[in-house]
C-alpha cells in the first residue's frame, strides 16, 4: 500500500487497491474483522474517507501507515495516530486500527462497532465509535484490563477485544439484562442460540480437522516416515488415538531462524525422513479457516528450502474446490510457480488404511489421492478460448 502511494499506483477508489487486497486478508481471519472493510469503501457523495481523491490526504495516509510499520514502541505509534487525527481527514478514524492491530498486536486493539459497544456495556461507558481519542481512551482500559486478567486472556490485544465483541454482539451476557424490555431480551437469546449453534459447528469442524490430520500421521508413519503434527496440536486425539504415540517428541532442528521454524512448525502435518531433519512433505488442513493462510505458511516453507523442495499439500473439503481455485489466482500466488497439490477430506478419508497397507513412499499420494489439477481458472479460461477458436 505504501509503495503504490508513493509510485503514484494507489488508484481513486477502494476497489481494487492493495488496500482492499490487504483488508481482504484480515477480514477473512475471523469473525470479530468481518466488517472491517466498511469504512475503507468510497463514499462518493459524502466524500469519505478523504483518501483517495486528495493527494495530500492520501500521502498523509501512506506516510502514517509505514511510520507505523517501522515503529518499534508504543509512543512512536500513539505520537503518529495523534498527528494523523490533528490532520482532520474525514472518514479516516479508529477503523485504522484494525489494520495496526495487526502490526502491533500487542499494543493496539482492534475497533469496531460491537467491540464498542462491548466495552461499553461491560464498563458502562459511553465511548463515541468515530473518535480517536475516544479510542485511546478505551484502549487504556483495554490494555490495564487484559494486564490484570492476563492469565484469562493473552498478550495479544485480540483476545480480549474478542470478548467484548462478543457481549457488544450480544452473544455473552453480563448481568445487566434485567432492565432490558421484552423485545431486546428476545432479541439476546435469539444471539445466544446462534451463539451456541457456532460453538457446536466449531467443535464440529475441530474434530474433523482433527480426524483428518491423524490420517497424514497415520500414513506417514507407515510409510517409514518420521512425523509430527502442528506445535498446537499435539496433545489432540481421533477416537482414542494419541497423535503422541506415533509422532515425534518435539520439532527436528530444520536449521533456520527462529521466526522461520515457529511459523513452520505451525504447519498441519509434517513428514521427515526417517531420522533426519529433512522435510519430505508438509500438509495444510483448511476446513473452514482461510485457505490464504495455509498457502502462505507452505510458501513459507518453500523459500527456506529452494534447493531442497518438499511436497506441498493443501487437504481441503470437497465444497471448496472452487474456493481453493479462486486463492491460487491471486497474483502474489500465481506468479510464484510454486507446485501445490490438493487432496480432498472424502478421498484421505476412504483411501487411508490402503494407503498404510500397500504404499512404500510419498508418491503414492499423487498416484491416488490427486483428484484435480489445481491450475489458474485464467489458464481454464484461456484454453476454453483455444477450443472455441479452433472450432
Amino acid at each position: 500500500m505504501v509503495d503504490d502511494i508513493k509510485t503514484g499506483q494507489f488508484p481513486n477508489d477502494y476497489q481494487g487497491s492493495s488496500l482492499e487486497f490487504v483488508l481482504s486478508c484480515i477480514t477473512e481471519q475471523k469473525q470479530v474483522f468481518m466488517g472491517a472493510a466498511h469504512a475503507f469503501y468510497w463514499k462518493p457523495k459524502l466524500r469519505i474517507p478523504d483518501i483517495y481523491e486528495n493527494p495530500q490526504n492520501k500521502r498523509a495516509f501512506g506516510e502514517f501507515l509505514e511510520n507505523c510499520a517501522r515503529a518499534h514502541t508504543e509512543d512512536q505509534i500513539l505520537r503518529q495516530i495523534i498527528l494523523l487525527d490533528q490532520r482532520a481527514i474525514k472518514g479516516l478514524g479508529p477503523a485504522m486500527a484494525n489494520i495496526l492491530y495487526f502490526l502491533h498486536p500487542e499494543i493496539i486493539p482492534p475497533c469496531n462497532t460491537a467491540i464498542v459497544n462491548g466495552f461499553n456495556r461491560l464498563f458502562c461507558d459511553n465511548i463515541k465509535l468515530s473518535s480517536w481519542p475516544e479510542y485511546l481512551r478505551m484502549r487504556e482500559v483495554i490494555l490495564a484490563k487484559n494486564r490484570e486478567y492476563r492469565l484469562a486472556f493473552s498478550r495479544d490485544l485480540g483476545a480480549f477485544c474478542g470478548l467484548l465483541f462478543d457481549i457488544g454482539a450480544n452473544k455473552i451476557m453480563t448481568g445487566d439484562e434485567g432492565n432490558l424490555d421484552d423485545k431486546e431480551r428476545a432479541k439476546i437469546e435469539r444471539a445466544l442460540k446462534k451463539r451456541h449453534r457456532e460453538v457446536t459447528e466449531e467443535k464440529d469442524q475441530t474434530d474433523l480437522h482433527t480426524e483428518m490430520q491423524y490420517h497424514l500421521l497415520k500414513i506417514g508413519h507407515a510409510l517409514g516416515y518420521d512425523v509430527i503434527s502442528a506445535s498446537n496440536d499435539r496433545s489432540r486425539c481421533h477416537q482414542g488415538q494419541n497423535f503422541s504415540f506415533i509422532s515425534l517428541s518435539e520439532f527436528p532442528d530444520i536449521g533456520v531462524d527462529k521466526d522461520t521454524n515457529n511459523t513452520i512448525a505451525l504447519i498441519d502435518v509434517i513428514w521427515f525422513e526417517k531420522g533426519t531433519s529433512k522435510i519430505v512433505c508438509a500438509f495444510e488442513v483448511e476446513k473452514s479457516t482461510s485457505i490464504y493462510s495455509g498457502i502462505l505458511r507452505l510458501t513459507d516453507l518453500y523459500y527456506s528450502f529452494q534447493t531442497s523442495p518438499s511436497s506441498l499439500y493443501l487437504i481441503i473439503p470437497d465444497s471448496r474446490k472452487r474456493e481453493l481455485l479462486l486463492q491460487l489466482s491471486r497474483p502474489a500466488i500465481r506468479n510464484n510457480n510454486i507446485e501445490i497439490h490438493t487432496i480432498l477430506f472424502s478421498e484421505l478419508r476412504k483411501n487411508c488404511d490402503a494407503l498404510c497397507t500397500f504404499g512404500d513412499s510419498k508418491e503414492i499420494l499423487k498416484k491416488r489421492l490427486i483428484p484435480f489439477s489445481p491450475v489458474s481458472p485464467y489458464i481454464v479460461l484461456a484454453r476454453v478460448a483455444d477450443v472455441v477458436l479452433f472450432l
